[in-house]
C-alpha cells in the first residue's frame, strides 16, 4: 500500500503577527510543494510524524471511524526551504495528516477535516500558531483569514487570483534562516503588547487597514496601490521590532527599484527568512544581485492539497 499527498508553500502578503490577535491576514499559496508518501513496511520513526499520527488517531477514535494500525515507512520530498517563513512546517502538517488519514482508513477526508487536524499538529510545533499557514497550504489560492476565537476561524478562499501585472513584478528573496524561531518572535510581540498595549494595538489596527487595501489593489489590478500597501506593511513590522538591522542594511539596494516586506515571523538579530520584493522599475535582477541573497520569481498556486498518484 502506498499513499501520497502534497501541499504547497505559502507567503503572507499582509498581516503577520497582527493575525495572532484577531486581525485579518492575506495569504497566497506558492508553487513550491512538499510531498509526504507513506508505504507499508518497517521504517525509522520520526518525532514529528509521531505527533501527526497521534493527532489523526485521536480524531478517528473520537469520531468512531474504523482504522487499521500497521507498520509503515515515510518519505518526505520538499521543494520548500525550511525555516524561512514560507510555511514548510504547515505544508508538512497538511500533507502528512492527509496521508495518515488515508493510510489508516483507506478513505479521503475533506480539506476542512485535514486543515483542522493540521492546525492541531502545528500547535505542537509552534505553541500558538494563527492557523493561517496550514489554511493556505490546505486550500490553496488567495486566503483572507481571521481568527475570532480559538474555536472560530473565518477562512475565506477568494475567488480571484493575483493578476499577472502584479505577479510578474514579484520576487522572493532569501535572507537566510532566522536565529529565532517563529514561537520566539510571536512571544516577543506578545511582550510588546503587554508593555505597550495601546501603541501595539494601534499598529495591529493599521495592519488591518493595509491588509484590506492590498485586497482592493489585487481586485483592481493596481500595481502601485499594491506596492504602497507592501511598503506600509513593512514599516509597521519594523515598528513591532521583528525586522533586524542586519536585514534592513543588506536589503537597502532593493529600494532603488521597488519596495519590500518580510513574509513571516521575522528575526531580531540576523536573517529574517524570505522577503517579498516588488520590482517597480524593472531593475529587479540588477539590484537583487547587489544584496548577495538568492532569490526566485513569485509563482502563484491555486490548487492546495493534492493527492499524488
Amino acid at each position: 500500500m502506498k499513499v501520497s499527498f502534497s501541499a504547497p508553500a505559502k507567503v503572507i502578503l499582509s498581516g503577520e503577527h497582527a493575525v495572532v490577535y484577531g486581525k485579518p491576514a492575506l495569504v497566497s499559496s506558492l508553487d513550491l510543494r512538499l510531498k509526504t508518501t507513506i508505504l507499508k513496511g518497517e521504517g525509522e520513526s520520526l518525532e514529528n510524524l509521531n505527533v501527526v499520527e497521534k493527532v489523526v488517531e485521536e480524531y478517528l477514535r473520537k469520531n468512531k471511524i474504523p482504522f487499521k494500525k500497521q507498520s509503515y515507512r515515510v518519505k518526505i520530498d520538499s521543494q520548500i526551504p525550511i525555516g524561512r517563513g514560507l510555511g514548510s512546517s504547515a505544508s508538512f502538517s497538511v500533507a502528512s495528516v492527509a496521508s495518515f488519514l488515508k493510510f489508516l482508513t483507506g478513505k479521503n477526508f475533506s480539506k476542512e477535516v485535514v486543515n483542522n487536524l493540521a492546525y492541531r499538529v502545528e500547535k505542537h510545533f509552534h505553541g500558538r500558531p494563527s492557523g493561517i499557514d496550514n489554511s493556505a497550504s490546505c486550500f490553496g489560492g488567495l486566503i483572507f483569514y481571521r481568527r475570532e476565537f480559538e474555536f472560530l476561524k473565518v477562512i475565506s478562499r477568494l475567488n480571484f487570483k493575483i493578476p499577472k501585472n502584479i505577479e510578474n513584478k514579484l520576487y522572493l528573496v532569501d535572507t537566510g534562516k532566522p536565529v529565532e524561531s517563529t514561537r520566539e518572535m510571536v512571544e516577543k510581540v506578545g511582550r510588546l503588547l503587554n508593555e505597550k498595549p495601546k501603541e501595539t494595538r494601534l499598529i495591529f489596527s493599521e495592519v488591518e487597514r493595509v491588509t484590506k487595501q492590498m485586497v482592493v489593489a489585487i481586485v483592481k489590478e493596481d500595481l502601485n496601490f499594491f506596492a504602497k500597501a507592501v511598503k506600509r506593511n513593512e514599516e509597521l513590522l519594523e515598528e513591532l521590532g521583528v525586522v533586524s538591522k542586519f536585514a534592513l542594511k543588506k536589503l537597502l539596494p532593493l529600494k532603488e527599484s521597488g519596495v519590500f516586506k518580510i513574509t513571516g515571523a521575522g528575526g531580531e538579530k540576523g536573517p529574517v527568512g524570505f522577503v517579498l520584493y516588488v520590482d517597480l522599475k524593472g531593475k529587479g535582477k540588477e539590484v537583487l544581485e547587489k544584496t548577495g541573497f538568492s532569490y526566485f520569481k513569485f509563482k502563484f498556486d491555486d490548487k492546495g492539497l493534492l493527492e499524488e498518484k
